[in-house]
């Protein structure tokens, strides 16, 4: 019967369901272990695509792993809803945006019918979870327990968020108070990096307003704040630059007048300043307008720039052509076209006599380090990319070792690095201000302009010293999958500082003291792992009851309140069976937010032995080469592929694809590949299945060479799968084994009763081995092979009895002797009728032993072997021998050296004679060049060295 895996898989998710196969409950006392995986809810903005699919599908493997090595595993799905996005589609939706209109109905399939159903928040949520989530990962088979899943609006999960916030209120780790935030400026509200559709890595910047002051286009006195990052240069600035088509306004601005951009004026009212727009004009009414540098006095004159961004900062730029690359080309292009600018009233000769004003030096630059800069890497307009690099070089170089000129008073001779915060301490207040910004542009999913925003709000001091160091030693404690993922935790409880937890409307769980507000998604999801483990049973208990003593109770035991509820103490029993959890596999890109959010809670809420045990991350996944994106249409979904190709074949590629952490590509002709492999592997298997049992006692070499190999395999397997390096698991399980299996074919005779059973032994534990990879076939043939599933059976273990090194050593010289066969048939163009093999003479093996005494120095090999007369009296020949020796040796360890040195090399050539004669259909003849019958009519006996057989073709 041919390979049908939808056939086969639908039986099997039948059964499953009908058994309630992967309900997992706690075990009596003295059970199996607990084992608890989780991974991050989904969160049903969209459909399910194929990197969701690896993302669920990894920790699967994993799960069914430990199931086969007898644990009792918990492996849970929730559904994360809270915030905004969700809110957003269906307002896109009920528009009726095109864009909107083509994710849904292009990219995810949802009837035209249908489309009515997403019209409010839930009925959205629900109907991705349904139709693409649920269906999806029972489609792939995912181990999961559904009894226990929900949504973070239900309303008893608000209770538990609810009890959380309370307990942090009274520990002082929630706290009121100004604080940066970002600030979707659509919908009016603060949005987390998960709300965002560009900028997710962006960070605050605090820029230094520079205050230059002059007229403002009605001749009143104002202030021109320009924003830089290295407010050292200010005594360098030659100039400053304006859009002239850009819109800027004249403010009153805390008080003072200023002249900024009318975006920039939006976003100081976002920063907390009081802002009151006066005036509105074009740039160019400001071009040609000077003024005064406030450390310096210097006059500087403001010029025309198309490339000023009015959005970025304060839309007036300040120009230091000595130290800025990009500053420097903008001027000199700026020189050349100077007779433009009579059009705003410039004198062409005032723009020409404007000079790079150098003030500090720096080793390996001139005078003026940007002019070198640029002439280094023949930089001849400011469209030449390498612009960039040059400006980066540059700023780096001087920030770590430009030393200020003596202008600088009591700063000169010091090194930037050393002193830029002291500098701009000085001269904060009258002549330099801060402001906001992002490092790069950022755009909230519905579309909207993100600013940076000072905010009264909520916030979790993820600063509080003792917060901070229990949650070290959380980090300090896990298993880091990779291991070097642990300083990423470390340097994110470094910088995280506060945390406003709040916003303004969306889906979630109200703040429990102040329901004008919400928490948001990243802050109702730390815990939720404990929930897992009673939300089946907490149903049971009226939401009027599930007050704080309530989870008090049930996490903390009798003696934490007064009267304890007796359903929370029996629903604390089920908690403290199942936690800590023991891996949670998720985002590379979540370690700097949800997952170091996640320890912190843990560490603040449980006591030390309920922390998080483990953490696996995951990398990203392209689509042939390219980023996935909804949005675009560039998915694949895993109902389509799994139509296509089989759950089976979609798991295993995208397990073996590369281990969890790395990055890996779909790509369709890999996954027809795999699908194919899979389909012959089948195929074979059903062989098996159907022929002889044969007999284990009429095994024989060659059958034990297989068999030891599958010793090997299963302990590779059985490393990684503790690792969860699940490519690396497959690998050897499937590819890495299929080429034993490839050379035992030719090597044995597999009609044999002992062939027979050796086959059917391997198929069997690899298919134990695979179970967790391709549970369908798996437990498929390993039924009709044994009538058990495979994923009831136990995971292999190493059979010690099984294990012959020296046959394996004695298989891998045959290997190599039918290489060097093969390779003297193609360079001398032979089909030879007689081939003969000859092993070295035993004193050339005697100069191999010695290197197991003496290592791997020719000079000791040689004084060990010239102790003995008659080696001494072969002279150079015995020299030779001695360096093919060492050579040979450096590939092996000492023990694996002395195995090899015991095996009877002419033995296994003898005993492969028969197999080599049915390889070359030719006859097969094996001498020592010693022997004194030997038959060497090309004299080629002499050749011969250890482990390498001379070899004549007939």
């Amino acid at each position: 019967m041919d390979y049908d895996p939808q056939a086969i898989e639908e039986r099997w998710r039948q059964r499953w369901r009908e058994a309630g196969r992967y309900e997992a409950d706690p075990a009596p006392e003295g059970g199996e272990d607990a084992t608890f995986v989780t991974v991050p809810y989904p969160y049903p903005s969209g459909g399910m695509h194929i990197g969701h699919a690896r993302t669920y599908t990894v920790p699967d493997a994993y799960a069914r792993y430990r199931r086969q090595q007898g644990d009792n595993v918990l492996f849970p799905m929730a559904w994360h809803v809270t915030g905004t996005p969700i809110i957003g589609a269906v307002e896109r939706l009920k528009k009726g945006e095109e864009e909107q209109l083509s994710v849904l109905q292009d990219t995810y399939n949802v009837p035209e019918e249908d489309l009515s159903d997403l019209e409010t928040p839930m009925g959205y949520a629900e109907y991705f979870i349904e139709e693409h989530y649920k269906k999806g990962m029972k489609s792939l088979g995912l181990s999961v327990d559904w009894r226990r899943e929900f949504t973070t609006n239900d309303e008893r999960y608000s209770k538990f968020i609810e009890w959380q916030y309370q307990r942090l209120k009274e520990e002082g780790l929630v706290e009121k108070g100004l604080h940066p935030v970002n600030y979707c400026t659509e919908e009016e509200q603060p949005v987390t990096t998960h709300d965002l559709l560009e900028g997710e890595e962006a960070e605050f910047q605090e820029y230094t307003l520079i205050r230059f002051r002059g007229d403002s286009p009605d001749n009143g006195d104002a202030v021109f704040p320009m924003a830089t990052l290295r407010p050292e240069t200010v005594r360098g600035v030659t100039n400053a630059y304006v859009d002239p088509e850009a819109t800027y306004v004249r403010a009153t601005v805390d008080g003072e007048t200023w002249v900024i951009s009318e975006d920039a004026a939006e976003k100081f009212e976002l920063q907390d300043r009081e802002v009151e727009v006066e005036a509105e004009f074009d740039g160019r009414e400001i071009v040609g307008t000077s003024v005064e540098n406030p450390v310096t006095g210097d006059e500087v004159l403001i010029l025309p720039a198309g490339f000023v961004d009015a959005d970025n900062a304060t839309g007036v730029v300040m120009s230091v052509p000595a130290h800025s690359p990009d500053d420097y080309v903008a001027l000199q292009e700026l020189k050349e076209r100077a007779d433009e600018l009579t059009e705003y009233g410039i004198d062409p000769e005032a723009v020409r006599e404007i000079e790079p004003i150098p003030i500090l030096t720096i080793e390996g630059y001139g005078e003026i380090p940007a002019k070198s800069a640029v002439e280094e890497h023949g930089i001849e307009s400011s469209d030449d990319p390498a612009l960039e690099e040059a400006t980066n070089d540059l700023y780096n170089a001087e920030f770590h070792s430009g030393i200020l000129n003596d202008e600088y008073g009591e700063f000169a001779g010091e090194v930037v690095e050393d002193v830029r915060d002291r500098f701009r301490e000085h001269h904060a207040g009258d002549a330099f201000d801060t402001m906001q910004e992002f490092s790069e542009e950022v755009v909230c999913r519905c579309g909207g302009d993100v600013e940076v925003a000072y905010q009264d709000t909520w916030f979790l001091r993820y600063n509080d010293e003792d917060w901070m160091e229990k949650t070290r030693r959380a980090i300090q404690n896990l298993d880091a999958i990779p291991e070097n993922t642990r300083g990423e935790y470390e340097h994110t409880v470094g910088w995280l500082n506060e945390w406003p937890c709040i916003r303004n409307y969306g889906l979630g769980t109200r703040l429990p003291w102040d329901d004008e507000f919400v928490i948001e998604p990243l802050s109702d999801s730390t815990l939720y792992m404990s929930y897992y483990t009673v939300a089946p049973h907490i149903q049971d208990v009226p939401v009027e009851d599930l007050d704080p003593d309530f989870f008090d109770a049930m996490f903390y035991g009798e003696d934490a309140v007064d009267d304890p509820d007796e359903k929370a103490l029996e629903l604390g029993e089920e908690w403290d069976y199942w936690y800590p959890v023991d891996y949670r596999f998720s985002g590379n890109d979540l370690i700097t937010n949800h997952l170091t959010f996640y320890l912190y809670h843990h560490a603040e809420f449980f006591p030390e032995p309920k922390w998080p045990q483990g953490i696996v991350v995951m990398g990203m996944g392209l689509l042939e080469g390219q980023k996935m994106s909804s949005s675009k249409g560039h998915v694949v979904l895993p109902g389509e592929a799994i139509s296509e190709y089989g759950a089976d074949t979609v798991r295993f590629f995208l397990l073996n694809a590369s281990e969890p952490w790395q990055d890996y590509d779909w790509r369709e002709d890999a996954v027809e590949s795999t699908h194919d492999q899979l389909r012959r592997f089948y195929n074979r298997g059903q062989e098996l299945v159907e022929g002889d049992a044969g007999r284990k006692d009429a095994i024989t070499d060659v059958d034990r060479w297989l068999l030891s190999k599958l010793q090997t395999t299963i302990e590779t397997a059985t490393d990684a799968m503790e690792r969860s390096e699940t490519r690396t698991a497959t690998q050897a399980a499937f590819y890495g084994f299929d080429e034993h299996l490839k050379w035992y074919r030719r090597r044995a005779d597999l009609d044999r009763p002992g062939a027979r059973w050796t086959l059917r032994h391997v198929l069997e534990t690899r298919l134990r081995l695979l179970a967790p990879f391709t549970p369908f076939l798996a437990n498929e043939l390993h039924e009709e092979l044994t009538g058990t599933a495979a994923e009831d059976a136990p995971w292999p273990e190493v059979d010690d009895d099984l294990r012959a090194p020296d046959l394996e050593l004695q298989e891998e010289r045959v290997q190599a002797l039918v290489d060097d066969i093969n390779e003297v048939a193609d360079v001398t163009d032979t089909d030879p009728e007689t081939i003969r093999i000859y092993t070295a003479a035993d004193w050339k093996r005697t100069v191999f032993e010695a290197v197991r005494e003496a290592g791997t120095d020719v000079g000791a090999v040689m004084s060990e072997v010239m102790s003995d007369p008659d080696l001494r009296e072969k002279g150079d020949e015995v020299n030779q021998v001695a360096q093919d020796a060492v050579e040979f040796a450096r590939d092996y360890d000492d023990e694996e050296l002395a195995a090899l040195l015991d095996v009877d090399e002419r033995g296994a050539y003898e005993a492969a004679a028969a197999f080599l004669e049915r390889e070359f259909d030719a006859d097969v003849e094996v001498y020592a060049e010693d022997d004194a019958d030997v038959v060497d009519p090309a004299d080629r006996a002499g050749n011969a060295i250890p482990f390498r057989p001379a070899i004549h073709l007939e």
